[in-house]
């Protein structure tokens, strides 16, 4: 489940903004020229990056103004207004010292803000970085013809043929990042973001950075040359340069993400983390209340704060009368795993029906496949898909995967057919039942 989006004012900007993870390391991810907190969550592979951060640390995420979810503004800012908005996100989620993760276009950034506030600034690591401008668009007709992109296709994910080749010929991964592109900021704002950034020249400012720095790069990067890269490491005093094989630009994607991670993981913290995974088969089930915003507005903090109690206790009751566990709750919604599909479609039933008796319906929703069991908490593609496949639920009901309908024939459970549907960021087409009780 993705953590909330909050706001932090910087000036009379507001900078949309995610806290997540208990680590005791606090690391601000400074993303590159457009994002959107929301939408980072809607693709596996991100999503599985951010939740390897929050394995070890308290971790922030934002958009930059006129960016994703933050405020739009006349005119975009250089890079010490931008510092302002860093700094009004660290102080709004609490953070007087972090470690900066700079990607791309938010490498210059991390850097002049920490040759510029050292004492808020543990350490930074750059992924895609440059000093100047050239190493991204090294002369106009190149920005002129990704300007002609902007023009005709954005919001395609056309230029994912740039970002992540590796990923090409995946037509999700090409919607997703076409969702991206549009929810990151308009054509209009892209191109006059990219006029800014065309003034970016850092390089005397590289000397001044004293605090450790990890510079990452793909040496085959087909969006930032990897002699950017290469630079930054050379003229920031004790950099570390870290190279690995490959084009994408996305340092998600490709075959080598995870040992990005864990560079990334053992320059923080000092040792390459090693949790303890299995992976087994379980089905899994998520839920959340149904218009829970206007319920809770209609009541007020203290009703709300006692039906929330008690919409708790039904769910943790019948998650132990059908032998599951729960994984995690976030705010009205839970997580939980069964070892068999049977008894977490039962349970999920059982507790749509207790919980109207409260004035409240709940939406569910159960994959089964094989997840990763990572200490206390659950992981892999088979998550995705029952977060997915809950989305679908309306009101009281209570959606199964195709996979979970199979596995069940014979137990008595009955399931009526709602099609077959794409689900966001999962590649195929799934066929989606709604479980209706006994036959």
């Amino acid at each position: 489940m993705q953590p909330a989006t909050q706001y932090a004012r910087s000036g009379d900007v507001h900078i949309a903004y995610q806290a997540f993870g208990d680590g005791p390391i606090n690391l601000v991810l400074v993303p590159g020229f457009v994002s959107n907190v929301e939408n980072y969550w809607e693709q596996p592979d991100f999503a599985r990056f951010l939740t390897r951060l929050a394995s070890y640390a308290r971790v922030v995420t934002f958009d930059k103004r006129g960016t994703g979810g933050s405020d739009r503004v006349a005119e975009l800012p250089g890079l010490d207004v931008r510092m302002d908005d860093l700094r009004a996100v660290m102080d709004a989620a609490g953070m007087e010292q972090a470690a900066l993760l700079g990607i791309s276009e938010g490498a210059p950034l991390s850097i002049m803000y920490a040759a510029t506030y050292p004492h808020r600034c543990r350490a930074i690591v750059l992924y895609g970085s440059f000093s100047r401008f050239s190493y991204w668009f090294p002369t106009e007709e190149a920005l002129e013809t990704f300007f002609g992109y902007v023009e005709k296709a954005w919001g395609t994910g056309g230029s994912i043929q740039r970002f992540a080749p590796s990923r090409a010929n995946d037509a999700a991964f090409q919607r997703w990042w076409g969702r991206n592109e549009r929810l990151g900021a308009s054509p209009s704002a892209v191109m006059a973001l990219m006029r800014m950034n065309s003034q970016i020249e850092i390089g005397g400012v590289l000397p001044a950075v004293r605090v450790p720095a990890l510079v990452i790069h793909r040496t085959d990067d087909q969006v930032v040359r990897v002699e950017g890269g290469r630079d930054v490491a050379a003229k920031i005093p004790g950099a570390r340069l870290a190279e690995f094989p490959g084009t994408d630009h996305l340092f998600y994607v490709g075959e080598n993400a995870d040992d990005i991670s864990d560079a990334i993981e053992e320059f923080l913290t000092g040792t390459r983390g090693s949790p303890a995974v299995d992976r087994v088969l379980a089905t899994v089930l998520f839920t959340d209340i149904v218009g829970s915003t206007e319920k809770a507005a209609s009541l007020g903090d203290r009703r709300w704060r006692a039906l929330l109690d008690e919409h708790h206790a039904v769910i943790r009751r019948n998650i132990a009368r059908f032998r599951g566990r729960e994984v995690k709750t976030t705010g009205d919604g839970f997580l939980a795993t069964f070892d068999g599909p049977a008894r977490g479609v039962r349970c999920a039933c059982a507790i749509s029906d207790e919980i109207k008796l409260l004035g409240i319906e709940i939406r569910a929703g159960l994959h089964t496949g094989e997840c990763e069991m990572i200490d206390d908490d659950v992981g892999g593609m088979a998550v995705h898909i029952g977060a997915r496949v809950a989305a679908l639920a309306g009101a009281g009901e209570v959606l199964v995967s195709g996979t979970v309908k199979d596995l069940v024939a014979g137990s008595g459970l009955r399931f009526a057919s709602r099609g077959t549907t794409a689900l966001k960021g999962i590649p195929g087409e799934w066929q989606i039942f709604a479980a209706e009780g006994l036959a």
